[in-house]
């Protein structure tokens, strides 16, 4: 496996928000975000080759039993399929984050997938694959990076046309710098949308650290 880093950090996303969590990243994607902040995973430069048995030999260096796989987009590699079952096994809670344009098929069933539907402002609108809700279960959530009122009403359209009830886990997050909160919640709330507005722990705690 193509590994970025490994590290122990406060998780900033999802429903999970706020509890400690391993992140294990995987390098090399293949979208180009806008607004992407962890470009240094993007490209295998500087990245470690490791096993799937040296990197679960890094996170049981951790005292902490949630793992989140992420990137990059950690599904390009196949051993990440691997790496998740046998963390399972081992009996950690084990996240996926995803950008949504790969399959998701193969994944266990156990696994908590996010799954990132881009909106127009990342330059990668139409790159989900609308196959991969066939994957999503109650348990999994979807996040949509809000830039501005069409990404607003992009992730609106979406969740009527598409989403339909496979998951109530539904993220909508500010792009930061450039998407004021304040904003977002205001819409959310005139909507009624049953949505959670999230913001990114980490960056507020650590202003975009490195490994943090």
């Amino acid at each position: 496996m193509k590994i970025s880093e490994i590290f122990l950090s406060i998780q900033g996303e999802s429903s999970y928000a706020g509890t400690p969590c391993i992140f294990v990243r995987l390098s090399g994607c293949n979208l180009n975000c806008g607004w992407c902040d962890t470009m240094y995973a993007n490209t295998d430069e500087k990245s470690r080759e490791l096993t799937v048995e040296a990197v679960i030999a890094e996170v049981k260096g951790y005292k902490c039993q949630t793992v989140e796989i992420t990137g990059g987009e950690p599904l390009l590699q196949a051993a990440s399929l691997t790496l998740a079952k046998s963390l399972l096994e081992l009996g950690y809670t084990v996240m996926v984050e995803t950008n949504g344009s790969v399959s998701l098929e193969g994944l266990d069933e156990r696994v908590i997938k996010v799954v990132d539907v881009k909106c127009p402002s990342s330059g990668q609108a139409g790159s989900f694959l609308v196959d991969n809700l066939e994957y999503i279960t109650p348990s999994d959530e979807l996040k949509f990076v809000i830039g501005g009122r069409a990404d607003y009403d992009f992730a609106k359209n979406f969740l009527v046309e598409y989403v339909k009830g496979k998951t109530d886990k539904i993220l909508f997050a500010p792009v930061k710098p450039g998407m004021e909160p304040k904003d977002l919640a205001e819409w959310i709330l005139g909507d009624s949308l049953n949505v959670r507005l999230q913001l990114q722990i980490h960056s507020y705690i650590w202003n975009g650290t490195r490994g943090r």
